[in-house]
């Protein structure tokens, strides 16, 4: 989990940075960079490494988690000849199958290819086959820009789902700049900031810049009638999980206890108790929840038990996670309500697990959102409708729950993986007809899902068929209930009632939702830096309730009374 920043300047030396005079010295356009940069420089402790160019106007910037080459792989990438430069954020998990194609298309008098690091093989790639066929290619977690000298053009993508954050932006002085994080970004492009969209990319001369899609799936305008095949789905999880496990530094698993992390943690153990052939090899696995309440901790502490894993319950108290309101705010970039609820215990979950020494985890986001596990998707009026919904909710998962658990592990330098959103296993899930992964009467959400495992013994059935249980809400529900008191004591009926007047973008409905915006404004102002925001909200229209915690939906089943006694909710 890295970031990167690039500038690409017009008028070259003629055009001195904005705002940056005020009777100092004006910074060179490294100084900028190294400067801006820095505000992101959480996401990769490792290493900050630079390429620029003054005369041309151009600099580009990594900050380096080192997961994957460790030693060789050190950014920004730069091409034999060098005139290809290339800065990277995520894992290209199919690095070592574009290897070989660049290997077998060098020919004997090429001198044989071994990549630096996985997205070493992007340079490589893009040299041998050009961006259209890396594009179609290329397998993974990414935000990227290329910048080829020769021609004087860049090449900048996207993952499909968005996992990784990018934001554009451009300064008074024509000047564009992209980073992975919007507070980059802010002091000189506060009115022209946006998001990079996923599943986009734009290669050509930066002047021109306009990002056009390159993955447009026809499950995004048609409603599939693909039969789910319960053993392919299967396979495809275990493939999708198999190939997010490369890794050359200490790992884990986050394990909320519900269905769906719990489901990658038993996968990636027996993965990696039959590739290390070690029968009690014991993942590291780690839960949060507020103690001797967090509903999520006793069902965690069962599938560790069940699978084997070294399991660590991390405890929080109300007063401790309330001080990190603003510094979610800060790292979210965002105002939802449901992101900065959720992303405190994220932060603070990943606050620990880095300072036991890991580097990356596994997680499970992303299944909710494929086979419509929000409880609210029971109100859904047709399988055309949640089809539909379903579909929403994928493409705005970079707003939401990849915005959370990107930033709220890369605050720490800490990288997350989501084999979930694995573009070969999206792929596959929304091609299955809404008929099948739609819940309908006395049938669960993820029904399909659960099938798919039930006879595998992968998970305890207490947790294989345990209700959708939100992060937030998991972690304890006085949590929620605390912190959306905390908040709203903060504003007055005065200041409540200019809501309107002072936020006519998404004007907050709640006097929780008005702090979160007023913290936001504060760190982030601007028209343009408030319109890269969505705010995660059920479906009103439907008849459920605006406020996104589980609990509010109808179908939600009571508490757990202690973690002594789980009462299991079995089908």
């Amino acid at each position: 989990m890295c970031g990167i920043l690039c500038i690409f300047r017009p008028g070259h030396r003629s055009s001195p940075p904005n705002g940056v005079c005020n009777g100092r010295p004006k910074e060179t356009l490294r100084e900028l960079a190294f400067q801006q940069s820095s505000k992101q420089r959480h996401r990769g402790p490792d290493h900050t490494g630079l390429v620029v160019d003054e005369g041309e106007g151009f600099v580009m910037v990594q900050e380096r988690l080192a997961v994957l080459g460790v030693k060789t792989g050190n950014q920004p990438l730069t091409s034999a000849d060098g005139t290809v430069h290339l800065v990277a954020n995520g894992e290209i998990f199919n690095f070592l199958q574009m290897a070989t194609m660049v290997r077998e298309a060098g020919g004997e008098l090429m001198p044989p290819y071994e990549p630096r690091s996985d997205c070493d093989v992007l340079v490589a790639f893009y040299e041998r086959f050009g961006p259209e066929q890396l594009l179609k290619t290329v397998r993974g977690m990414f935000a990227f820009v290329l910048y080829d000298r020769k021609s004087q053009q860049i090449l900048v993508a996207r993952d499909p789902v968005g996992i990784i954050p990018l934001y554009v932006g451009r300064d008074r002085g024509g000047s564009l700049w992209m980073a992975s994080e919007m507070k980059c970004l802010v002091d000189y492009c506060s009115e022209g900031v946006q998001v990079f969209p996923p599943g986009h990319a734009y290669c050509g001369r930066w002047e021109s810049f306009k990002p056009t899609p390159y993955f447009s799936p026809r499950w995004i305008k048609e409603v599939p009638n693909g039969v789910v095949d319960l053993v392919e789905l299967r396979k495809r999880l275990e493939a999708a999980v198999e190939s997010h496990l490369q890794c050359d530094v200490p790992m884990g698993a986050l394990l909320s206890g519900g269905l769906d992390s719990s489901l990658i943690a038993s996968i990636a153990t027996r993965i990696l108790r039959r590739r290390s052939s070690n029968s009690t090899f014991r993942l590291k696995t780690y839960s949060i929840g507020l103690p001797g309440v967090g509903l999520d901790l006793g069902y965690a502490r069962m599938v560790a038990d069940f699978i084997g894993s070294d399991h660590t319950e991390v405890h929080f108290t109300l007063a401790e996670g309330l001080d990190y309101i603003r510094h979610a705010v800060y790292h979210s970039e965002t105002y939802d309500v449901t992101t900065i609820r959720c992303i405190v215990p994220v932060m603070l979950l990943a606050r620990y697990i880095r300072s036991e020494g890991l580097k990356m985890v596994l997680s499970g986001e992303g299944a909710d959102e494929l086979f419509g596990g929000y409880l609210y998707f029971h109100r859904a009026p047709n399988t055309a409708e949640f089809h539909r919904e379903t579909v929403r909710r994928v493409l705005g998962l970079h707003l939401s729950d990849c915005l959370r658990a990107n930033k709220g592990c890369a605050a720490w330098g800490l990288e997350l993986r989501v084999p979930f959103l694995d573009t070969d296993f999206l792929q596959y899930a929304m091609s299955i007809r809404p008929e099948d992964r739609a819940p309908q009467e006395h049938v669960p959400e993820k029904y399909i899902l659960r099938q798919a495992f039930a006879t595998a013994n992968y998970l305890p059935p207490e947790v294989l068929w345990r209700q959708k249980e939100q992060f937030s809400d998991g972690v304890g529900y006085s949590w929620i209930d605390t912190v959306s008191q905390w908040a709203a004591g903060r504003v007055s009926e005065a200041q409540f009632a200019t809501a309107s007047e002072r936020f006519p973008f998404n004007t907050p409905s709640t006097k929780e939702a008005f702090y979160y915006r007023e913290l936001f404004e504060e760190m982030f102002p601007g028209a343009s830096c408030a319109r890269t925001v969505q705010r995660w909200v059920p479906r009103t229209d439907w008849g459920c309730p605006e406020d996104p915690s589980g609990r509010k939906q109808h179908v939600h089943r009571g508490k757990v009374k202690d973690l002594g006694r789980i009462e299991t909710k079995l089908e």
